[in-house]
Order: structure tokens, then sequence, then C-alpha cells
């Protein structure tokens, strides 16, 4: 026998008795049906799923056997709005002057792991300083345990909006004038270049504001601040490379403008109004509401000293009306992705969205809906992940107890699996 032929041969006894992993569920939601399935098994091989069987399966005495039968099985979740290089507090504003670049860095490490272990499989993440983008790299390379990202890399606003810095500072404080390099652009070109310049960087989204924001020292943080031909400037450029624009707007008029210059999904959306439902539906724009978020801010704006006071003043305007504005979305058929804002408040606990989710109005079923198959979707990545089907990731978590009569049981997860890949907190 030639020696080309023993190692074909040896490729081949090798793929037919490769491990295959069974993970026997009591209960599995796969992120495409309405219906809850008993007793099923899902089966993984490497990092994918490979089928879906009615029954509790073992496979072959070679087979690696998971026992979730006591569990509710679901896909891998996903939050579309976090900030893993960050995590809000009273000393976040002095942080900014002190930390390193690697004080972030290694910080962020942990963010991500606690994500991960808190049954979110991907996230995407809407601005930092760039150091998210190298994090993408060391979750994909295998160098530390995260989420798969997806990353916007550095956001983008108008001169004195949400994402420049210097906004309530002496113009001496900042030794440049803040530009596109800084995530800062007026008007069409310089617009263009900064979207250029993130997509240079690594970025596989776009992030804008159209509006203010709570967390920064401007006094309003919901006037609109790009025009809708500045808005599609970035649209237009984010498409040339296959990217999608995510905009950060609480004013109603910000919202309209956004949507009308074709962005992909508005962050937040505090203060939507008839109008904005309207053309969220018709555009086919999706709603990432961050209740969560607004929440937090609202109840640290109730400790003294803990926000400078135009930061407290707009943290109760905000926090305490963006869940009765996602109710009335739903209500009006506007597409909800899952997203919390995740750094704003502790990172790893994510879930308590799905809480917020369903007081408003929307049932747990269409919550998980709202992170598995309509996140990816949103991302652009249904062919990969989203829901338990043949042929996508592995991504594969578990809760004890049943979502569906308690919402609250997602705060516990008690499996997590990635690209087929189990993960613990040891």
């Amino acid at each position: 026998m030639s020696k080309f032929y023993f190692v074909l041969l040896l490729f081949f006894a090798t793929s037919a008795f490769a491990q295959k992993t069974y993970i026997q569920c009591g209960k599995l939601i796969d992120g495409n049906s309405n219906t809850v399935q008993s007793e099923m098994t899902i089966v993984v091989e490497g990092k994918i799923i490979t089928d879906i069987q009615k029954g509790y399966i073992s496979g072959g005495a070679t087979d690696k056997v998971i026992d979730l039968k006591n569990k509710t099985v679901m896909p891998g979740l996903i939050d579309c709005h976090v900030h893993l290089e960050e995590q809000g507090s009273k000393t976040s504003m002095m942080d900014g002057f002190i930390k390193t670049d690697a004080d972030i860095a290694y910080q962020a490490t942990v963010y991500a792991k606690r994500t991960l272990m808190a049954g979110f499989t991907t996230v995407r993440d809407l601005g930092g300083s760039g150091i998210n983008i190298s994090m993408r790299k060391a979750v994909q390379k295998g160098l530390i345990d995260g989420p798969r990202i997806i990353t916007a890399g550095r956001a983008i606003s108008a001169s004195g909006g949400h994402m420049d810095g210097s906004v309530g500072f002496r113009d001496d404080v900042f030794d440049h004038k803040m530009g596109p390099d800084d995530g800062v652009a007026d008007g069409r070109d310089e617009l263009i270049k900064a979207v250029r310049l993130q997509i240079k960087r690594g970025s596989d989204v776009i992030k804008i504001a159209s509006t203010g924001g709570v967390l920064d020292l401007s006094e309003n943080g919901s006037g609109a601040e790009f025009t809708i031909d500045e808005i599609k400037a970035v649209v237009e450029t984010a498409k040339d490379y296959g990217l999608r624009v995510a905009c950060h707007a609480h004013g109603a008029e910000g919202i309209k403008r956004a949507i009308l210059g074709g962005v992909t999904s508005i962050e937040h959306g505090t203060f939507m109004n008839e109008e904005d439902f309207e053309l969220a539906k018709k555009y086919g724009t999706y709603l990432v509401p961050t209740i969560i978020a607004g929440k937090s801010v609202a109840d640290s704006a109730k400790i003294p000293g803990y926000f400078p006071p135009v930061i407290a003043r707009k943290a109760m305007e905000v926090g305490t009306q963006i869940q009765s504005t996602f109710g009335k979305a739903y209500k009006a058929g506007v597409k909800i992705a899952f997203g919390t804002d995740a750094g704003v408040y502790a990172h790893g606990k994510n879930a308590i969205e799905f809480q917020y989710m369903v007081e408003a109005g929307m049932p747990p079923m269409e919550a998980i809906k709202a992170a598995t198959v309509n996140a990816a979707d949103l991302l652009g990545m249904s062919d990969k992940i989203g829901s338990i089907s043949k042929g996508k990731s592995a991504d594969i978590v578990a809760v004890d107890g049943d979502p569906l009569q308690d919402i609250k049981t997602m705060r516990n997860m008690a499996f997590v699996m990635k690209e087929g890949k189990i993960y613990t907190n040891q």
C-alpha cells in the first residue's frame, strides 16, 4: 500500500470515529418555533450543530453525552448593545484621565468572561477606544474567554455630540481639536472619512449618535445633531464596505432622521413617537431598547454626588421613560432586538433586561426570540447563530426551570457552550 493511500485510509478512519456530543434536553426552545419541545437531543460535531432528534439519544461508546434533562435549553443569547471596555461607577469620569489602555484591556477581559457566563455567546460592542477590536481578535484566537464580538470600534457623533469627550471642559484642557480620528465629525466629507477610518481599524459595524446622550456633559440629551443627508453619507459609506449602521438616539426628531437616513437599528429610542413607530415599521428598522441601562442610571442619579448635576438631571428624564416607550413600540409592531447597554450597569447582569421587557408587555417567548433569532437577523448572522438548527454554530445555553413561566430564571445560567466548547467559571 502506498503512503498516499495509507494516509487517506487513516483520514477516513479517524473521521468515521470522530467524537460527537449528544446534549439531552428536558425542554428545548429552539429560536424558530413559538412552542417548547420536550425530550430532545442536540448533536454537536466540532463547532457545529449537526442534528436535532426527538427523544434522548446517546450515540456510540466514544461519544459524549451531556445530561440537561432537568433544564430548559436554548440558543446562545445575543446582546446587541454592550460596552466591554468599561463599567459605570462614581469614578468613571476621573477614570478616563487615570486608566491606561492596559488597565482597560485587563478589566475588559473580566467583563467579557462574565458576559459569556451569563449565557451571552455573541455581543455587539457599540463603541469604545478601539481596545474592543483587540478584544474581538483575542477571543477569536482563544487567548481569552468571551463571547463572539461584533464591534463598532469608536462610535461617531457631531461636534458637541455624545462622542465628543471635550464637551463640558475648557477648550485648553484637550491638546487637539476633536475630529474624525476621535469619532467626531460634521458634514458629509468628515463623516465619510470617520466611517472609513473605523473600517480601516477593523470595525464590523458603524455606530453613530443622531442625538445627545445621558452620560456626557452636554445640556440636552435629546436634540437632533445630524441632518438626514449626513446620516445618509454614513449609511452609504458603510454599505459600500458591507457594514450596517447602529444609531444611538433619544429624541423623536433624531430618531426620525436616522430611520429616513437608512440606519439598521435605533439604540435606546427613549422618546420615539407614533410617527417614529410607523417609519420604523415601514423601513424595517430595529429598536434595541436597553431598558436596564435606563433604570440603572435613574437609580444612580438618586445617590447624592454619583453624577454631575447635568448628567443626574438627564438620567432621571431619560432613564424613567425607556421601558414605557419600548412597550408602546412593541405593541405598535416595531421590530425588537435585545440589547442592554452593558457597561452602563454591571456586566454579567444582562438577563435582567428580559424581566423588564416582559413587564412592559412582551411575552417571555418573544423576549427570548428578541435575544436569539431577531438579534441574529439584526446582525446579519442568521445563517450562523440565533437558533438551534442544523449547520449553525453550536452556541447552546440552558437554565434551571422554565423561563416561560418565570422569566427571572434567565438570570441563572446553568450551562454555556460556544462553538462546541463548554465554559465554566473555573
